[in-house]
């Protein structure tokens, strides 16, 4: 029997990039995976589609619903709750949170200060879609999970939330998205319910790997198809990685014991035994196996002899990682 056989996950914005890489690790570990995105059929100017996913969900071992869903249209995503409350008698096992349409904003703001941005613009591209729809999505999972004292919600962050990456709505969004997995956790343990924020590394999604290659951070080619020793994508994740952790940590009975706490993708594998497409297993960005030759080029191709040890979260809070404080 697959670990998540008889669960139901609901992943928002699957479409492509992380979400439809989620979506594919919880089939492969049997689930009944719901999931959404404004494109239902593959066209032209798309990048993924719904109908594209749920093939691979499906090929992967497990059973893909797609359902249109705006992140940015109450209305709708009330309605897909609702969807899953008749059709599978309320039983909603696993959310993760993860719709997000800032990426278009974060490349035509790259390399400008916020203030030269439109500000409206910049902010809700950033976080209409991407934290307040967040927020909306896990009201609903919640009234679904309480009644049974069960779930699992995981709440999509990065980096930026402990350190300046993209911009300040980017930062501002997942510093919030942190504080939004913390503080629903204080409210949803004693129902038997679990929030986490997950912090995948450097993803090669769709959209990331081109934006890479257009600021002249990499050629285009996302991780997982080669081993990259020249550094291009030094340390670089697929999606899938990310939906086989998730699969892990909604299949672990000690599971509550982690609610409210920032959860990194690549530390997970190695308690999970985890791995990549290509049966790699990335290091933590907090690991000396990443630090090291990220700031030593030279070492990249020797990254395995380095030591696979993390530093500790107060040194990446005073050091350069942290946001300023007073």
């Amino acid at each position: 029997m697959k670990r998540l056989e008889g669960q139901v996950a609901l992943v928002t914005g699957a479409t492509r990039g992380l979400g439809k890489g989620i979506a594919i690790g919880l089939g492969e570990a049997g689930a009944v995976v719901y999931i959404t995105g404004r494109t239902l059929t593959a066209a032209a100017a798309s990048m993924g589609s719904l109908e594209e996913t749920a093939a691979a969900v499906n090929q992967a071992g497990g059973t893909a619903i797609a359902v249109q869903v705006d992140h940015g249209d109450d209305d709708q995503v009330e309605a897909l709750f609702d969807r899953i409350q008749t059709e599978q008698k309320g039983q909603l096992d696993l959310l993760v949170n993860n719709a997000y349409a800032g990426v278009p904003a974060l490349k035509a703001a790259y390399g400008k200060p916020f203030w030269q941005a439109e500000p409206a613009d910049f902010w809700d591209a950033c976080n209409a879609v991407g934290l307040r729809s967040h927020y909306l999505a896990s009201v609903y999972a919640a009234r679904l999970m309480v009644p049974r004292q069960r779930g699992l919600i995981c709440t999509l962050s990065s980096w930026g939330g402990l350190s300046y990456i993209f911009g300040v709505p980017y930062g501002v969004g997942k510093a919030a998205c942190d504080r939004l997995a913390a503080d629903m956790a204080v409210e949803l343990k004693p129902h038997g319910v679990t929030s986490l924020s997950i912090w995948p590394g450097i993803v090669g999604t769709e959209l990331m790997t081109e934006f890479a290659a257009e600021m002249g951070l990499g050629k285009g080619q996302p991780s997982g198809a080669e081993d990259d020793s020249s550094g291009e994508h030094y340390n670089w994740e697929t999606p899938l990685l990310t939906g086989r952790v998730i699969a892990a940590l909604a299949s672990d009975r000690h599971l509550l014991r982690r609610t409210g706490q920032v959860q990194i993708v690549a530390e997970l594998a190695k308690t999970f035994g985890a791995v990549d497409v290509e049966g790699n297993r990335p290091a933590s960005l907090r690991s000396l196996r990443f630090v090291l030759p990220y700031a030593v080029p030279g070492l990249r191709p020797y990254a395995g002899l380095v030591p696979d040890l993390e530093l500790p979260w107060p040194f990446l809070l005073l050091g350069p990682l942290g946001s300023p404080k007073a």
